[in-house]
């Protein structure tokens, strides 16, 4: 069987006056791209015009060899058609159907009879551990279920592409953790290309192959993940790629660090054993005197580096553990801090994102 081939996207779309998208994108079948952004970068219109939804004002877009939309062609394939599996947000699953119909509707809808979508969604069923919600009615189903069963309704199409629109972002953090771990499984199975759409950088840094950075409507970055964050072309992607990963060993909540003679306390007490720990540059605060007040992760430390960036500045924590800060230039001036200076910091927990190692 022959690797399905990539997409290649030239995507412009105009919102009136205000707002114009004009993207270029190339996935090579059996990798996975990320479009990472902050909300209103344009990263739903491009979703829209990939599914077919929105037809694209100018450009072209080509999947597996065919066309799917070019103006100037007067090419447009409907949604239907374009055999590019998508999984949504909020999921989108039938209230009327059971899991299985709902994941069987891909199939049929693509032509597919009774008999044989059933067939598909059993298979699906099976692969992604849902045997026991087979007959249970969509309301019935927590988000990280649902996530499954709308992912399953994807891949039962046989798709040539996935479109994956923000998949985990309406779970809480222990289930976006473990849903995060069950993409990660099944991405490396499919044999097309795959495009997550995402406002996480989390997401995008722990699941993509290449990551493209959009803002305004435009893409302002490509590259792999460690190209992303060690070298930063925009205050936006310096924000990003300040977050910080360690590795550690996490017992009901409490996680020993590899690298670093430190403990921290995280939310998730559910996640035990090795595991990568996620923290925002901006989730740390920095005080100059021992803070008090609601349960929080608290350590003495002090000033190793300060790096002005624009709008923001990034400190580098000393001993014991080399985090990143972001913090405002007139907060570095309020607290007087300069490479030495002694500093606490302090992270809640449920700012600790963990994942499985």
């Amino acid at each position: 069987m022959n690797v399905p081939s990539g997409l290649i996207a030239n995507i412009i779309v105009r919102r009136g006056d205000a707002f114009t998208l004009d993207i270029d994108l190339t996935i090579e079948a059996g990798t996975t791209t990320a479009l990472l952004g902050p909300n209103g970068s344009g990263k739903s219109t491009a979703v829209d015009a990939l599914s077919g939804i929105l037809p694209v004002d100018a450009g072209r877009i080509e999947m597996a060899g065919r066309l799917l939309d070019d103006p100037v062609a007067d090419v447009y394939v409907p949604p239907e058609s374009r055999r590019i599996g998508v999984v949504f947000q909020r999921y989108l699953l039938f209230d009327h159907l059971d899991v299985t119909d709902n994941i069987a509707f891909g199939p049929a809808a693509t032509g597919a009879s009774r008999r044989s979508a059933r067939a598909m969604a059993g298979h699906w069923i099976e692969v992604l551990g849902l045997s026991d919600l087979a007959h249970r009615a969509p309301h019935r189903l927590s988000g990280g279920e649902a996530q499954r069963v709308a992912l399953a309704r994807a891949l039962a199409t046989k798709p040539d592409a996935l479109l994956l629109d923000e998949p985990l972002a309406a779970l809480d953090v222990v289930t976006r953790s473990e849903l995060r771990r069950t993409l990660a499984d099944h991405l490396v199975d499919f044999r097309g290309p795959r495009l997550l759409i995402t406002h996480d950088p989390t997401d995008a840094f722990l699941l993509a192959d290449q990551i493209h950075i959009i803002e305004s409507g435009r893409i302002t970055q490509s590259g792999t993940p460690d190209d992303i964050r060690r070298r930063p072309a925009t205050p936006y992607v310096a924000a990003l790629a300040g977050l910080n990963f360690l590795t550690g060993t996490n017992t009901g909540g409490t996680v020993a660090l590899d690298l670093y003679p430190h403990t921290l306390r995280s939310a998730d007490t559910h996640t035990n054993g090795p595991v990568i720990v996620t923290i925002h540059p901006n989730a740390i605060a920095l005080h100059t005197d021992e803070p008090h007040g609601s349960p929080r992760n608290t350590w003495q430390t002090s000033i190793a580096v300060i790096e002005p960036l624009g709008d923001i500045t990034r400190i580098t924590l000393d001993a014991p553990a080399p985090l990143s800060v972001d913090i405002t230039p007139g907060a570095v001036t309020a607290m007087a801090l300069e490479p030495g200076s002694p500093i606490w910091a302090s992270i809640k927990a449920t700012e600790i994102q963990l994942d499985s190692a």
